[in-house]
């Protein structure tokens, strides 16, 4: 998707476009300078409407954006970056949120392993920490808000060493007694994502999807190796690498802890951020979890039961022998 805004153009006479720092399938994100407040950095969100949308529909998406931007704009935690403003220019909605500066989790990550060595055991927990009472904020409000989209570079440490748990692009808010609504329409990234959120836009996604997504992004920051997606996982029960077998020096219930989290059924799951959270700091004890006994298992079968086969394996060796005694 191309760039639709230039460096130096500003938005609603307030917003001057510094440059793009980042991408997505919806649009754009922009650093920008705010104008009236200066020395005051923003990022905009840009999220671009599909086109082909009948007017209809395309007006009903619109409102409801600026009915859950409404929503993400009073929300105020220390982890999560403040949205300030929110507004329409032409066929596009953007989304203004505080700059975060700093470099995000996937760098860090990515340097670890550029040093053959691993990200600290006790530091990454600290921020796990952070994570989970960002997550827990959200997850509290009412209606429930759920992010969708953890993944290590959408956390970024600021230089005091706050982790900010940022990009709302797929953030689903969860009315009561409706279906699921969706700010953005996507899935995710595939590495992070659960089962139950390739389902698209439906009442499936909630808090347990933010676990799991949660989960695997600390396994990528431990082991320096991304996790098995759960797809393949779904596929092959056996294709998750234990991250003990990455990182031989992982604390064995921290290694219980993430594979809990990205158990396959969100019903296998810690049931709130806290009790994982409790997990990872060892005021939890995580249930033994391996793939193989997860509930989305294809099931085997057998013919016959397990005495039946053992006698006709004896009756077999009993035949071959009186075979080969009379041969002789």
């Amino acid at each position: 998707m191309p760039q639709s805004l230039k460096n130096g153009e500003v938005l609603r006479d307030r917003y001057r476009i510094r440059e793009q720092i980042g991408q997505g399938g919806t649009g754009s994100i922009y650093l920008a300078d705010d104008i009236r407040l200066e020395g005051r950095l923003c990022a905009l969100k840009e999220v671009e409407h599909n086109q082909a949308l009948p007017p209809e529909v395309f007006k009903q998406a619109r409102e409801q954006f600026f009915r859950e931007a409404s929503v993400l704009a009073r929300l105020d935690h220390p982890n999560l970056p403040k949205v300030s403003d929110f507004f329409s220019e032409g066929p596009r909605d953007y989304l203004v949120m505080d700059y975060v500066p700093g470099k995000d989790l996937r760098e860090r990550m990515l340097q670890a392993r550029r040093d053959k060595t691993f990200l600290s055991e006790s530091e990454v927990i600290r921020w796990a920490v952070q994570i989970a009472d960002a997550l827990n904020y959200l997850h509290s409000q009412e209606p429930a808000i759920i992010h969708r989209d953890i993944k290590p570079s959408n956390l970024k440490i600021t230089p005091s060493g706050l982790i900010k748990l940022v990009d709302f692009g797929l953030v689903k808010i969860l009315a009561p007694d409706e279906v699921t609504i969706t700010i953005i329409q996507g899935q995710g990234t595939a590495l992070y994502t659960p089962l139950e959120q390739y389902g698209g836009d439906d009442a499936h996604t909630e808090a347990r999807a933010d676990i799991f997504s949660f989960g695997a992004t600390l396994y990528h920051l431990l082991t320096n190796e991304p996790p098995a997606e759960a797809r393949k996982r779904f596929l092959d029960t056996r294709s998750l690498t234990r991250p003990r077998e990455l990182n031989p020096n992982l604390s064995i219930h921290i290694e219980k802890a993430i594979l809990w989290a990205m158990s396959l059924h969100p019903d296998d799951r810690p049931q709130t951020v806290f009790e994982f959270r409790d997990a990872l700091v060892g005021k939890h004890e995580s249930p033994e979890r391996t793939d193989a006994r997860s509930s989305f298992n294809v099931p085997t079968f057998s013919l016959f039961p397990q005495e039946q086969i053992a006698t006709y394996i004896a009756l077999g060796l009993f035949f071959l022998g009186l075979v080969t005694t009379l041969m002789r």
